[in-house]
Order: structure tokens, then C-alpha cells, then sequence
């Protein structure tokens, strides 16, 4: 038994040697900074927890947004949102399909570790079906629409245990860069109160 654990340590020093002369003897390289990467699935699959949504208009029609399919632009650093509608009501006769698309900015929010939707720039409501006057009037509303429906939504939580590992290292997320594949959420240094 003796020998047993005798044979076990010297194998785990050599091992733990080996690694630490190969450590010590490699180039230096460039340190990059602690990053989390979370792809677009994942943050098509948070987003489309907080939907369908129901939002009436003045009492004359009811804008029904399903989950919206999320797109990448890296060149300006946002995202975008091709927000699928369904309006229905006494206003309209019959019930019409459209949509309508939101770009956004992403910014941290310590309170609950998340990742969320800020700078809005929304785009015209576009209903096939709908005579132009009916869509200018719904244009008066899509800003409103946007803002009650993505501003501020919670497009990613970091996990308990990200979230603790970077506190226990003082770090906190920071720049956050949308790239081809989805989000690099950069870990920095905690800047002291």
C-alpha cells in the first residue's frame, strides 16, 4: 500500500514537473484578455423566451410580436431583430401578418449579470395586406412598440458560475463585440470604488 502511494506521487511531481519546465521554456506570447463567447443560437434561444407578446393599440387593434429572429452585423457592432407581427382588430376587418426590424447596441447589467438590448434604431412596419394609410398610422407606433418590447430585454445571463469565478478573480465583464459567429464579452479588471 506504502508503495502503491510512493509510485502515485512520484508520478503526479514528474507530471507536474514536466509541465511546469514546459511552461517556463516556451515563447512568450501575447496575452489576450479572459473572454466569454456566447453564439447567436444560444441568444436566439433567450430571447425567445420572452415571447409571444401582446401590445393593443388605442383600442383598435392588437399587435401581437412573436419571437424575434435575431442577425449579426459585425461591421457596426449591433445586432438586429426582424420582429414578426400579427395585427388584428376591429380597425383592420381581418387579421394581417407583417413585421418590422429593430438594430441594437448591448450593454452589462451588474444587477442581474446580464447582457442587454440599448440604442434602439428602429425600422418601418411593413404589412403586405394593409393599405398605406393603415401602415403610416401603425408607424406612428413602432417606436413605442420597440422600446416596450426590446429595449432593455435580457438577451443573455452569464451563468452563476461565471458570474462567481470572475468576481472571485475581480473581474467584470467589458467591452462586448459582436462577431461573425455571435458575442465576445471580454473579462477586465475590476476598476476599485
Amino acid at each position: 500500500m506504502r508503495r502503491r502511494a510512493l509510485i502515485a506521487g512520484l508520478v503526479l511531481t514528474t507530471g507536474a514537473g514536466r509541465l511546469a519546465a514546459q511552461a517556463t521554456t516556451q515563447e512568450p506570447t501575447s496575452v489576450m484578455p479572459a473572454r466569454i463567447t456566447v453564439p447567436l443560437d444560444l441568444l436566439q434561444t433567450e430571447v425567445a423566451r420572452r415571447f409571444p407578446v401582446r401590445y393593443p393599440v388605442a383600442g383598435l387593434v392588437n399587435l401581437d410580436l412573436s419571437a424575434p429572429r435575431l442577425g449579426l452585423l459585425p461591421q457596426q457592432n449591433r445586432l438586429r431583430a426582424e420582429m414578426p407581427v400579427n395585427a388584428a382588430g376591429p380597425a383592420l376587418g381581418q387579421p394581417q401578418k407583417g413585421s418590422f426590424t429593430v438594430d441594437f447596441a448591448l450593454r452589462y447589467e451588474h444587477s442581474d449579470r446580464s447582457l442587454r438590448a440599448h440604442q434602439l434604431k428602429v425600422y418601418r412596419f411593413r404589412f403586405p395586406g394593409l393599405r398605406a394609410e393603415a401602415v403610416e398610422l401603425l408607424n406612428q407606433y413602432a417606436p413605442a412598440l420597440a422600446e416596450q418590447s426590446l429595449r432593455e430585454v435580457v438577451l443573455y445571463q452569464l451563468p452563476t458560475q461565471e458570474a462567481t469565478m470572475a468576481d472571485m478573480l475581480g473581474l467584470r465583464p467589458g467591452r462586448i463585440t459582436v462577431t461573425d459567429q455571435g458575442l465576445q464579452v471580454e473579462l477586465v479588471n475590476r476598476s476599485p470604488p
